[in-house]
């Protein structure tokens, strides 16, 4: 497994949910959004585990519409804990990519300053 693909599957989960809070989506759909947004190394294959996960977690909720162009497909949402759980994930992404950010530019965070590195 590359370096991408083990970094991305830590981050899978929240990505599936910021796609499915912007419109209601269908499994391959959602493959094809992600990959359109760089994340190319997910296969179809692995989001449908994480989906049925985040069903049984009460985040998402699936229902199934008829299609103009095959089969009818599963929609899935977010549930009003699945908001809540995006929110908390957006936060703990944006602490966790500023300090990755300030670590690789050399910089420091509020949370170094002030140490004795003696």
């Amino acid at each position: 497994m590359s370096l991408k693909s083990q970094m991305l599957k830590g981050i899978l989960e929240g990505c599936i949910l910021a796609v499915i809070n912007e419109s209601p989506t269908y499994g391959y759909e959602l493959y094809v959004k992600l990959s359109g947004r760089g994340m190319d190394t997910v296969s179809e294959g692995s989001i449908y585990p994480v989906l049925l996960r985040l069903q049984k977690e009460g985040l998402i909720q699936g229902k199934m519409k008829e299609s103009t162009s095959g089969p009818n497909r599963k929609y899935y949402t977010l549930t009003p804990a699945g908001e809540n759980a995006l929110e908390q994930f957006s936060l703990e992404w944006t602490k966790l990519s500023t300090s990755v950010n300030s670590i690789f530019k050399g910089g420091k965070t509020s949370d170094s300053q002030g140490i004795d590195r003696d």
